[in-house]
Parts: structure tokens; sequence; C-alpha cells
């Protein structure tokens, strides 16, 4: 997964100088105008009335990485809470006697500036890098972890999914072959015909599975083509309605997402089942694709079936919770022997 544009390394770099740039020249900004009964300073105090300042700037800055970088990863975040808090003092007591040095005997500025007040601006300047330091390691480390928790959920949601679909072609193909050897048994006419079909549904799902999504009208040219190979078998045996309406503008859809749900319904709904029928319905405009798709069945051994063969639906539930998890309704209900499965997606 590549990086966003703000964590390249020559973005960040500039965004920090720019955070440091502003940050130390606040003081001058928000100083006061200069008074022109002001005794002037001779070149070398004026010299160094510009240099400690930046002096410190420079240890502050320095500070502020090495507790980032150094201090908190290898002491704080492994629990060697003394250790960091003495370093942090240590460094704190130097940082204040050697600005104290610096701006008595070197800056005039200093001059009858009291140890007491140099103290408590220096501790209010050190504790607030200190705590932009804190912050700024917390967040960076934050994002990063969920930049990594993010990558390594979207590897597995691809794992998951490519295994869900590797599931359901394997399936499908059994029901299919399932198929031809009852037509063989037979000698039906239709068998010729139905391996032609056969034939162009392997094109499909060896050439057009492995996309990430494919037009809705091959995958309603699949479905049909499977419905046909029942259609064959099964003869007047089950009565079968089918009503594919077409889309009001090409929509598209992963592949054999739907297949489950017909496959389903041959699977519980013909057999022993009397007046056995199944209807499908699919439509797909303004964006919404609705699928419905009903069957007889017999509850006495709807689990018995279920037990072996029953993975269809499981994969197609779990792939619709990946693929759009806040933009799909399955519903699915039993009614007076009637099993129904309701879908809507949004397809936008």
């Amino acid at each position: 997964m590549e990086k966003p544009w703000y964590s390249k390394k020559w973005i960040v770099i500039l965004i920090h100088a720019a955070a440091w740039i502003l940050l130390f020249s606040l003081p001058a900004l928000l100083s006061p105008s200069h008074n022109p009964n002001e005794k002037p300073a001779t070149v070398v105090t004026g010299t160094m009335n510009l240099i400690v300042p930046r002096i410190s700037d420079a240890i502050l800055i320095f500070f502020f990485y090495l507790n980032a970088v150094i201090l908190i990863p290898r002491l704080f975040y492994n629990k060697k809470y003394i250790v960091y808090i003495s370093l942090i003092m240590v460094f704190f007591a130097m940082y204040v006697s050697l600005m104290w040095f610096l701006w008595v005997n070197l800056t005039i500025l200093g001059k009858g500036f009291t140890f007491d007040r140099h103290l408590f601006f220096s501790t209010f300047i050190f504790l607030f890098i200190l705590a932009c330091s804190i912050a700024y390691k917390t967040i960076s480390d934050k994002v990063i972890s969920d930049r990594l928790a993010s990558q390594k959920e979207t590897e597995n949601l691809k794992t998951e999914l490519s295994l869900l679909r590797s599931q359901v072609s394997p399936h499908f193909m059994f029901n299919v072959l399932n198929n031809m050897v009852a037509l063989a048994r037979k000698q039906s006419d239709q068998l010729e015909p139905s391996l032609i079909k056969l034939s162009s549904l392997m094109r499909y799902m060896l050439y057009e599975t492995d996309e990430e999504k494919v037009s809705l009208e091959k995958e309603t040219d699949y479905l049909q083509s499977y419905i046909d190979l029942q259609q064959q078998r099964f003869g007047k045996k089950v009565l079968i309605n089918v009503k594919m309406c077409k889309a009001d503008k090409v929509y598209y859809i992963e592949p054999m997402l739907l297949i489950p749900f017909v496959e389903n319904a041959f699977k519980h709904g013909t057999g022993m089942i009397e007046n056995a029928h199944i209807d499908i319905e699919l439509k797909a405009e303004n964006n919404m694709l609705n699928f419905t798709v009903s069957n007889q069945y017999d509850p006495s051994s709807i689990e018995i079936k279920d037990k072996a063969s029953g993975i269809g639906l499981t994969n197609v539930r779990r792939r619709l919770q990946l693929l759009h998890p806040a933009k799909h309704t399955l519903s699915i209900t039993k009614d007076n022997s009637l099993f129904t499965v309701s879908l809507q997606i949004n397809l936008a």
C-alpha cells in the first residue's frame, strides 16, 4: 500500500521546519515595538542577543527529537519510568544552567534578569516542548499503527475473499456435472446442447471470475445459462419462473455473487417436493439491485441437505459482509414451506 502524500520524507521535513520557524518567531512577532529612546546595543552585545536565543532554540529542538526518537521508545515504552524521568530532569537542569550563564554573561538582556524569573520562563518553555514531543510521538505512532492495521486488514480481506470465491466455483461445478450425469443416463437429446452451455459456463468461470468485478449483464447471462441447464434436467417436474429485467444502465458486480442463491433453490426446491416451483426475479434500476429467489421446500429434509451442501449461502453471506458492509440488505424467510431470499445491493 502506497504511503499517503503527507508521509513523504521531504514533505515531513518541510512541515517540521515550518513549524519550528513559526514557533520560535512568535516571541518576536508578539513583542512590543522597539522603543526609540532605548539605548542602542554595541555590535558585540547586539550579535549575542541574536545568537543566544538561537542556541536556546537549537537545544530545545534537539531535546524534542531526542525525547521522541530515543527516550520514549527505549525507556518509556519499556516501562523504565524512573530512568526516563531522571534523564528528563538532568537535561532540564543542564538547559537552565547553560542558558542562565549565556544570558547573564553574554547579553545585555540578562542584566537585572533574576534567576527566579529565568527559572519560571525556562520551565514553562521546557515543559511546553516536552509536551509537544510526547504528543508528536504518540500521534505519529498511532498513525503508523492504524496504517499497518489497515494494510493487514486489507490483506486479510483479500485472502478471505479469494478463499470464499475458490470455494464457490468447485461447489457450482459439482452440481452442474451431476446434471450432465442425469442427462446422460436418460440418453437425452439435450445432452449435447447442455455440454455446449456448460462449456460457456466454464469459460466464464475461468476467464471472468478472476476479475474484481464483471458487468451485471454477464452475471445474469451466467445465471440464465445455469437455470437453462437445470430446466433441461427437470423438465416439467419443476415449474421455473424467471424474470430478469433489463438494467437501466451498465452496472458492475462481483462475479458469482448471486449464483449460490439460485443453486440453493434448486438443491432444496426439487426432488420429492410436491408442486415444486422456483421463482427468480432480478431488477436493477436507480443504482439498486433487487434480487429475489423463492422455492418450495420440505422442512424435514432441509437440515440434512444443509450439512452436505449448504456452503453456498454461508459463503455469499460472508462475501456480502466484506464487499458491501453497509450497502446491502439480505432477508431470508421461511413461510408455509416457502423459502424466500431477498437481496438488495446499492451499486452506486
